[in-house]
């Protein structure tokens, strides 16, 4: 798919690398790159030639589908004796403004690296639930989810410095562009359902709200998913803890069922029928309802579904799926990984870097 707008410039990219012991196997330099001592710092992408990492470009493209990144080890403490101090890091503007906290853009002064920046409110009760959630960010290493490069204690809470995606969130994204194009759909699917195969199978934690402010481009053409830190560790305590938005909230969790990686396929489907159409699908823009209003539509009305005709037939039967209203009978991440429109989307080349440069998106 060749997008025709002109190319524009493209900013800088996660130059940020961490100086840290030499990995054994890994090619001369590449554990320790350049910039002063202690510098944080992030290799550029690779991608393994079976023996040692060899670099690769950008420009081979498709956002995120054909190589990976490498984010080296930080140091966690627990308590929270990170690397990152706040006399380092030049604040600038918001970005945006959740339940768990605010995000800011950041520069880090030594390395002149962007980065984002959230504030995460903790009190005594949570804190160490927030220390579990920091040990499961510091074990993220996956191309498909926002890179955490470290955390420092702030007053009653927690800055949390994160991967700067420097065109921001896929609803900001629709909302300043339009409905999201059909190929470009595709990729998301498979970028999300990477993340999450990642997130279930190697951390066994799940996100718990997925949403298109939850997944975020750069300009290179990653498309990752950001925002896993309301997630919880997959133990009896924790996963029937009453969280996420409810707008993506599925029937069997509003209904305070326990919570499965199918609540998440749940709000996949919401999420990639919102992007195809340009707007939420369950109520009119602007028009707000409450947990027991959202549960009493989805119960007793029919769900909104894409046209055949209007869209491809393998986006219409994967959105339809993963909005069954049945858990039992909604697939699993397994059968969404094999469904035919996530192998079509896989192998489809697809320029998400040239579709990000034709966005027009105001900067952070």
């Amino acid at each position: 798919m060749v997008f025709t707008k002109p190319v524009r410039k493209k900013r800088n990219f996660k130059s940020l690398t961490l100086a840290v012991p030499e990995t054994p196997g890994a090619a001369p330099g590449m554990s320790a790159l350049a910039g002063p001592a202690g510098a944080v710092t992030a290799p550029a992408p690779f991608v393994s030639n079976g023996s040692v990492p060899v670099p690769m470009s950008s420009s081979s493209g498709g956002g995120g589908g054909g190589f990976q990144e490498s984010v080296l080890p930080l140091e966690l403490g627990v308590e929270l004796r990170l690397d990152l101090r706040e006399e380092d890091l030049v604040i600038g503007r918001p970005m945006g403004e959740g339940a768990g906290g605010s995000v800011v853009k950041a520069v880090h002064r030594p390395t002149q690296t962007p980065m984002a920046l959230k504030f995460i409110r903790v009190d005594h009760s949570i804190r160490q639930r927030i220390l579990k959630e920091l040990q499961i960010l510091h074990e993220c290493n996956s191309p498909n989810i926002v890179s955490f490069y470290g955390a420092y204690p702030k007053d009653n809470g927690v800055q949390m410095c994160m991967e700067f995606m420097d065109l921001g969130s896929f609803d900001r994204i629709y909302r300043q562009n339009g409905p999201i194009p059909v190929p470009v759909i595709g990729r998301v699917t498979f970028s999300v359902l990477q993340g999450l195969k990642y997130l279930y199978e190697e951390l066994r934690v799940m996100h718990r709200d997925i949403k298109p402010s939850n997944i975020l481009l750069n300009s290179v053409g990653f498309i990752k998913i950001c925002d896993f830190g309301i997630s919880k560790a997959m133990d009896s305590s924790i996963a029937n803890t009453f969280v996420g938005t409810t707008s993506y909230m599925s029937p069997e969790r509003m209904n305070g069922g326990s919570y499965t990686v199918k609540t998440d396929i749940w709000s996949l489907g919401l999420t990639l029928m919102e992007l195809a159409l340009g707007r939420y699908p369950l109520r009119c823009e602007g028009e707000s309802m409450s947990l027991f209003e959202m549960l009493s539509y989805i119960k007793t009305e029919n769900l909104p579904q894409l046209s055949d005709t209007e869209f491809p037939p393998g986006l219409c039967d994967f959105v339809a799926k993963c909005l069954i209203k049945d858990p039992a009978k909604r697939p699993d991440l397994n059968g969404l990984l094999s469904h035919s429109y996530t192998r079509e989307s896989a192998v489809a080349k697809v320029n998400i870097e040239q579709w990000a440069a034709s966005l027009e998106l105001p900067d952070f």
